[in-house]
Formats: structure tokens, sequence, C-alpha cells
């Protein structure tokens, strides 16, 4: 009866556990206001515009430029051209000493013997590097990643020496031989970065089947490379395609010439400059860059985020 009697003890809300946190009282959030998150987004969007159009303004330039004739060309900055010359184009293709079409030719067979050249060259040595072991291999590895760090203008010369004791200077032999002794190194650096991603247990199971080194390059290494292959084409195409000094080292007849070479035929030190023509045979030599570069994005966005370069 006692016990019955005796008045509740009040429970100590600080030691209920618990329980006593979904009484509390919280403090509420104050949502993020609509207006400053659309003030934000519009502030940064046209940041972007405007940074995008000061990046496009000179291309811009160029293709209205590529319309207009020569005498208005530099008197007019703008992008609103005051009259237009088609003639440009038309007397562009035909103004040297052959059609530009002999010219993008020219660029077109360098640029597929040296993809060929990097694809078949490069693809090897990095699975040697990657996959094999050899005495040295380290080492031969270090010293290729450090011929990243020599600038051209310091082979230049024993090369072009080399070059000129075997007769091969005014082909296209010096541009297109070097691709297939492996020598661009970034590529070969690029490939085993994408190789040592590939599991070794696809290696291993070939070779239970009885497979050696060069149908598991051919069989399973090699399909599996398709973004790293796609992107050395699309580098070694933009790379060959814009090269003007190597191209001007080797190439010393009009015959021979790529298009670099022949877009500075227009242009004369002592003379009148055809910079209509000039602009226009510009935008013509750009369109198969924008091509190649607009199909193949998607292969060069996945081969840089498989291979670690980022």
């Amino acid at each position: 009866m006692t016990d019955l009697a005796r008045p509740a003890t009040p429970v100590d809300e600080t030691s209920a556990g618990p329980a006593a946190d979904v009484s509390a009282p919280r403090t509420p959030v104050a949502p993020r206001s609509h207006g400053a998150r659309t003030v934000r987004a519009v502030l940064k969007h046209t940041m972007m515009i405007a940074a995008s159009l000061a990046m496009i303004y000179p291309l811009l330039w160029m293709v209205v430029s590529s319309l207009r004739p020569n005498d208005e060309i530099f008197r007019n900055p703008s992008l609103f051209p005051l009259s237009f010359d088609i003639d440009n184009y038309v007397r562009g293709w035909s103004a040297q000493s052959f059609e530009f079409s002999h010219y993008l030719m020219n660029s077109t067979l360098l640029v597929v013997g040296c993809v060929i050249g990097n694809l078949f060259a490069c693809t090897l040595t990095a699975y040697a590097f990657a996959r094999l072991r050899f005495w040295g291999r380290n080492i031969a590895f270090a010293m290729m990643l450090m011929t990243l760090m020599l600038p051209i203008h310091v082979v230049i010369v024993p090369q072009y020496i080399m070059f000129s004791q075997t007769g091969w200077v005014n082909t296209m032999l010096p541009l297109i031989l070097p691709k297939f002794l492996a020598t661009d190194a970034f590529f070969v650096f690029l490939m085993v970065q994408f190789i040592r991603g590939i599991p070794r247990e696809l290696d291993e199971a070939a070779r239970i089947d009885g497979c050696g080194h060069f149908r598991i390059f051919f069989r399973i290494i090699l399909p599996l490379m398709t973004p790293a292959l796609a992107t050395t084409t699309i580098f070694t195409f933009m790379w060959t395609w814009n090269d003007f000094f190597g191209s001007l080292i080797y190439l010393t007849t009009p015959d021979n010439f790529t298009v670099p070479l022949a877009l500075k035929s227009f242009l004369d030190g002592q003379g009148t400059s055809d910079w209509g023509a000039m602009f226009a045979m510009s935008i013509v030599s750009l369109i198969p860059l924008f091509l190649v570069f607009l199909f193949g994005q998607r292969f060069l966005v996945k081969g840089f985020a498989t291979t670690g370069i980022k």
C-alpha cells in the first residue's frame, strides 16, 4: 500500500535517450531564395557566353573576311561586311601553281601515312612497355618520357642532315617514316596507361588457350583499345594537318606543298598579298579538321577518361 501511494518520480528528460529528441523543437531552415538562384544562373551563363564569343571572334572574323574585298578586310573590323565578294573562293582555288585540291590531296596523303604509322608503332611499343618484362624496361620508358621535354628545334638539324644524305629531302618520307618508329612519345604513354587498365586475367586466360604475345595483342588487347586508338588518330590528324614547320623544312617545290605551305604562298612580303583568297582557302582547309573533331570528340573524351590523363 505504501508503494502505491508513493508519488511518481518525474522523468529526467535529459536522460530519456533518443526518444526525448523527437519532441525537441528544431530551428526551421530557411529555403534558398528562388530569385537568388535565378540571378546567379543568369550571370554565370552571361559570362560563359561572353567568353565564348571572345574566343570564337577571330574565327568568325576570318569567315566574314573571306567574303569581303581586299580593300575592306582591314578597314572594317566588325562582323557585318558592307559587301560580299564570293570571288575570293574562286580566285583562291586556282591562284597558285596548282589548284588548291592538289595541296589538299598532299596533306591527306601525309596525314594518312602519319596516322597509320602512329597506330602501328605506338600500339606495339605500348604493349611491350605495359605487358612484357625485359631488362632495362623502366629505364627505356623513362628515357622515352624525357623526349617529351625536347623541343623539335634541338633535333631538326641532325634529322635534316641524315635525311639529306639519304636523298629524301623534298619528299614526304622524312615526315612519315619517323611515325613508324614510335617517335611520338605522348601517344606511347597514353596507350601504356590504357593497357595497364586492362585486367591481366584476360592475358592469362588466353595464354592457357595457347596464345602467344602477338595473338594476345591482336585478339584481346587491340579490340579493347578503341578509345585510345581514336584519340591517337584525332590528335595525329590535327597536328599533321596543321604542321607548318616540318613541311617548310623538308618540302621545297610547289608540287609537294601541303595546305599550310600553300596558304603561306598567298602572302608576299615584297608585293601585294591576296588576303581575301588566303582567308577563303583557310576556311576550306578548316573543314576537314572540323568534321574529324565533330565526329570523333566522344571517342576523344572517352580516351582521356579511361587512361588516367585528367
